[in-house]
């Protein structure tokens, strides 16, 4: 099954559990605009409440992820104290504000991944770049500092240190370098990024998205809040699955050697 959605700046299309988030203002390098960005918002709001949708790929049209924030129309909106996001339950695809998504986002990016193409990227669970992509966290060269989560991500994922050379510099670093940092977990021939992240996607989707999520929450919960609350947390979360039809298909398919069609129920 394919749902397509299109709006003048994101693309929207479910392949069966998968559901492809694009950004498509490609004649300005996908740079960000207010209406762009709660647009984005508002098809992260949609995949998370599409009951059939299970993964999420975020990629780019044409041949840039995102120059970053069109500073000239967003720079006023943030310096007037507005909201980049509408506050009415939608969620946030920087992950920072309001109800968090419960299900996994793959991202693929290529080209030119600046500012908050990479606090986007650092906000998705798994990352995947074209070997020519070129990274910049360039605020501090424009005045500002970043604010859609790179000081909280960058040093977390990549070490304080690393983190704080590209943030502090604002230069420019490549797919090795995200690669070396663990920014991205697979660096892939250019023009094969959004290919290899639907790849991904579609591995993750056969598997039982009950127990992904709680996968995912759990993980969250040790790499935000800690170790101890993590374990504590842990058999609240795993004892239920047990009683899912799911882990029921489960055991029948390893018993019967086949693959398991979980149905996340």
């Amino acid at each position: 099954m394919s749902d397509t959605t299109q709006t003048s700046e994101i693309s929207e299309e479910r392949r069966g559990h998968v559901y492809l988030v694009g950004l498509r203002r490609e004649k300005k390098r996908n740079a960000f605009t207010v209406s762009m960005l709660k647009a984005l918002a508002a098809a992260y709001t949609r995949f998370e409440r599409d009951d059939e949708a299970w993964v999420c790929v975020l990629f780019a049209h044409g041949e840039h992820f995102t120059g970053g924030l069109d500073l000239a129309e967003v720079g006023p909106h943030v310096a007037a104290g507005q909201s980049l996001f509408d506050d009415d339950g939608t969620i946030d695809p920087l992950d920072l504000v309001g109800p968090r998504r419960t299900k996994p986002v793959v991202c693929a990016v290529s080209g030119i991944c600046f500012t908050i193409g990479i606090e986007l990227m650092l906000a998705c669970d798994m990352a995947i770049c074209a070997e020519s992509t070129r990274f910049a966290q360039m605020e501090v060269r424009r005045g500002i500092m970043p604010f859609g989560g790179a000081t909280l991500r960058f040093p977390e994922v990549a070490g304080f240190a690393r983190a704080m050379k590209w943030l502090l510099t604002g230069d420019e670093f490549g797919a090795k370098e995200a690669l070396a940092m663990g920014l991205v977990s697979d660096v892939v021939p250019d023009g094969t990024a959004v290919e290899a992240a639907i790849a991904l996607a579609e591995r993750v989707a056969t598997r039982a998205p009950l127990a992904v999520r709680a996968t995912l929450q759990n993980a969250r919960t040790a790499r935000e809040h800690g170790r101890d609350r993590a374990r504590d947390a842990l058999m609240g979360a795993a004892r239920p699955l047990f009683a899912t039809d799911d882990a029921r298909e489960g055991v029948a398919s390893f018993l019967e050697r086949r693959e398991a069609v979980f149905k996340g129920r």
